[in-house]
């Protein structure tokens, strides 16, 4: 499945996407957000500490969109309003094919105009009963919360801020991911004995630390990934969503992976 043909960011979709931006990354940003909320970013420059910049990004995200209104409350008009980006971080990390992950990767889709290629089954183009599905999975989690797309934007822009901050060298991290479906991947070349180019769904969980990621399956993959490209990781926010430690979130596309041999 292709690359859409618009997106919302300073970069065309099929840039993004491609072999060739993972080895020269550049910054991606999603247009009028920064400015838009320039005074939460100001504040953040003043504060030393990430755990307090942390906290300063939740208390702001909890009065811009409401959040600290739905704590005690169930239900309003007959619709859940638990549902913040939390929510959706959470139903990610338990299953990337959930409503929360449809919602997750069509935030992917709009913001970065990469497509997304799995949800349940293999997505084969827009017009196929697998998207209609991912789409109904869409509206479901969608209709259920207050701007949830926004949330994310914030969120992807407060990652990046953090992540420039760290001023990790190349702009780049060596992630591995971990499958028992490696055959299932769309291969687009052979590099090596150990190499390949292979193209990743829209929105992929990541980990750091090589160990963990066997636990995930028999086929683990080393990559160097873009900075600009992670869209969460677990050490962002005051409170761990994630389940363990080195969790990432990144955003797919063409990736050269290096297959790591078990020396466990």
């Amino acid at each position: 499945m292709g690359n859409g043909t618009f997106n919302n960011c300073n970069l065309p979709p099929w840039v993004i996407a491609s072999r060739h931006f993972n080895d020269n990354p550049q910054p991606l940003e999603i247009q009028g957000v920064r400015q838009a909320n320039r005074f939460l970013f100001e504040k953040l420059g003043g504060i030393a500490s990430q755990e307090k910049r942390a906290e300063v990004f939740n208390d702001y995200m909890s009065v811009k969109f409401q959040l600290h209104h739905w704590q005690d409350q169930t239900y309003i008009a007959g619709k859940s309003i638990k549902n913040s980006y939390l929510r959706f971080l959470r139903g990610w990390m338990m299953d990337s094919n959930s409503i929360e992950g449809a919602v997750l990767k069509r935030w992917v889709e709009s913001r970065m105009g990469i497509l997304p290629t799995f949800h349940k089954v293999p997505i084969g183009d827009i017009y196929g009963e697998a998207y209609y599905h991912f789409s109904v999975d869409v509206m479901k989690g969608s209709a259920r919360t207050n701007a949830i797309q926004s949330q994310l934007d914030l969120l992807y822009e407060y990652c990046q801020y953090e992540l420039a901050r760290a001023d990790i060298p190349a702009g780049r991290l060596k992630l591995y991911r971990g499958t028992n479906d490696a055959n299932d991947y769309q291969m687009l070349e052979n590099v090596g004995k150990r190499q390949r180019i292979v193209r990743m769904n829209n929105l992929v969980s990541f980990t750091s630390e090589e160990e963990r990621a066997w636990e995930f399956g028999d086929t683990v993959w080393e990559m160097m990934v873009p900075l600009s490209k992670i869209f969460f990781h677990n050490g962002l926010l005051p409170v761990s969503i994630m389940k363990g430690e080195g969790e990432y979130m990144v955003i797919g596309g063409e990736y050269l992976v290096r297959n790591v041999m078990c020396t466990l």
